[in-house]
């Protein structure tokens, strides 16, 4: 018995269908930019360094600590998508939710399956990993919950780095200790400074400069805790993150009308300069993929938008 004409019509649309239909794409991207995938990298290398300020281990493991942190992000940028979709409505309809790419009922859908797989697997790790990775988890929920409505939303935004770079040093043969702190609290000190852009753009208002400098902090970190040998690779890397700032911040201190989003879209790389900074001490070779991280992070613009 042969199925009626109309659904044999669907069945050899669907077999003869190219594995690259615009929609499938199109459902792709709409994926990819509601994770906003091309800060992954950034995720990667503040694990990398947390894995490395804790003395490493067993490359596996640092491997399930990666792909853990990834589905906690990329749930975290759902959830904020989420929390958005009424502001996106008013100013930004470009975003997937506005646009009607995807509904809100199945962005909070995958949002929690993403955070719960992602914490799930960080807590896999241990106890003190576990610990940290729900800190992550309840950071993660407040600012994508309060952030539209706080001023002081770039210290949460911080507060997530923060955990999660110490949650990496958890992971690590010898778990956390005081260089891997005061290591994420430079980071975030540098996400401060950048969050504070990022809602200026979001946000307009009168641009305060104090809180750019704190994208200087993890370089007095670096000078402070290295001395000899390395103070000198210190000091290189220094000024590798310090001129890598300063070329984002024209954009937006010395070019009218200000570029706020350009300047926001090449910080955000840098976190893998800050993070290759924290380690200046390891082996040279280590170096290559941090800075592998950088260059990802800068390609992946391109396709997917940072912000």
């Amino acid at each position: 018995m042969s199925p009626p004409s109309g659904r044999r019509n669907r069945v050899l649309e669907f077999v003869h269908r190219p594995p690259h239909s615009p929609a499938l794409m199109a459902v792709l991207r709409t994926l990819l930019v509601l994770g906003r995938v091309s800060n992954l990298p950034t995720v990667w290398s503040n694990c990398l360094a947390g894995w490395l300020l804790a003395g490493g281990g067993e490359w596996a493991r640092f491997a399930w600590l990666c792909a853990g942190a990834t589905l906690v992000y990329i749930g975290g940028m759902f959830l904020n998508d989420a929390f958005d979709a009424e502001f996106d409505t008013q100013h930004r309809r470009e975003r997937p939710i506005p646009s009607g790419a995807i509904s809100l009922t199945a962005v909070w859908r995958w949002s929690v399956v993403f955070l719960a797989a992602g914490t799930g697997m960080l807590c896999w790790l241990g106890r003190e990993p576990a610990i940290l990775a729900l800190e992550l988890l309840v950071c993660i929920v407040a600012y994508d919950a309060a952030h539209k409505h706080i001023t002081w939303s770039p210290v949460l935004m911080a507060a997530c780095r923060f955990f999660l770079l110490l949650t990496a040093a958890s992971a690590g043969v010898r778990g956390v200790e005081g260089l891997a702190i005061w290591s994420a609290v430079a980071l975030a000190a540098y996400i401060i400074g950048l969050s504070y852009l990022a809602r200026r753009e979001s946000a307009p208002g009168m641009l305060r400069y104090w809180p750019l400098l704190l994208l200087g902090v993890p370089l007095a970190l670096a000078y402070i805790v290295n001395d000899g040998f390395f103070r000198e690779r210190a000091l290189l890397l220094s000024l590798v993150v310090g001129l890598w700032a300063v070329k984002c911040l024209r954009s937006t201190l010395w070019q009218s009308p200000p570029d706020i989003g350009r300047t926001v879209s090449g910080l955000l790389p840098g976190i893998c300069l800050v993070d290759l900074l924290a380690v200046a001490d390891q082996p040279p070779h280590m170096a290559a993929w941090f800075l592998a991280c950088f260059v990802a992070a800068l390609l992946f613009q391109r396709s997917v938008p940072a912000t």
